[in-house]
């Protein structure tokens, strides 16, 4: 078992980081002094669940938390500050600070640092989240120990559910798009005026027809996915909005 750290503080590091083309060495105390932070630590960059899951949610959830008392919201791996950088650009992680612990110091502080020789990782973090409050730890949410690379606790909506209990999660929204097409502009018209945000893929760019085909079961677009299920086009989104 890994050992929690709540009530402890964060481990005393300088964060290595490049910024606009310049070294800019970033402390622990400038990250968490005197602030609210949560932090959500992962095995790596442009990896699977990592992408499609842990940080999409995060950053979602991000106007959310910082209506609830949160600061900042940072994901940290054991990676180099340019592939972090280039990590948040493709994720489009605006609400979400991407901090790099290169050498591995803060995550083997936090006794979490782990051996991910047997897939060629070398030593990387478990993954874990965790509500620090000016340096302390306040809460941590650690997978368990067990083989490959658990996401059962770590995720956006357990923290929220910790920080503010009485609030319900905003909805998770996808909607298959392709350029030009005005039913997909009156299904985006359509959340935007519900106040709903939403993950757009487009044609060609982000998925192709026999990618929306194997989840949606038709290529025709747009398809909107909420919390998981299928709406479907622009008149089933509207039908699913009239009958809330």
């Amino acid at each position: 078992m890994f050992e929690n750290k709540e009530g402890q503080r964060v481990p005393s590091v300088t964060f290595r980081t490049r910024q606009n083309n310049a070294w800019v060495d970033v402390s622990s105390a400038a990250l968490f002094a005197g602030k609210t932070v949560i932090v959500f630590s992962l095995p790596g960059a442009f990896t699977p669940t990592c992408s499609s899951t842990h940080v999409p949610r995060y950053n979602q959830l991000a106007d959310t938390f910082k209506q609830n008392g949160v600061d900042e919201i940072i994901c940290m791996s054991v990676n180099d500050t340019f592939v972090m950088n280039e990590w948040k650009v493709d994720q489009k992680a605006d609400k979400i600070t991407f901090i790099p612990d290169g050498n591995g110091e803060f995550t083997d502080g936090m006794g979490l640092l782990v051996d991910k020789q047997d897939i060629g990782f070398g030593k990387r973090s478990w993954r874990y989240s965790m509500l620090v409050k000016d340096g302390v730890v306040a809460k941590m949410f650690i997978e368990p120990n067990k083989p490959g690379d658990p996401f059962e606790v770590s995720d956006a909506d357990t923290m929220l559910a910790y920080v503010a209990p009485q609030v319900t999660a905003p909805a998770d929204i996808v909607v298959f798009t392709r350029p030009g097409c005005p039913f997909c502009a009156k299904a985006k018209g359509m959340l935007h005026d519900a106040g709903m945000d939403f993950d757009e893929l487009v044609l060609n760019q982000d998925y192709t027809n026999r990618s929306l085909r194997a989840v949606a079961g038709v290529d025709m677009v747009p398809q909107v996915f909420i919390n998981g299920a299928l709406i479907g086009g622009s008149d089933k989104l509207e039908a699913w909005l009239n009958a809330k």
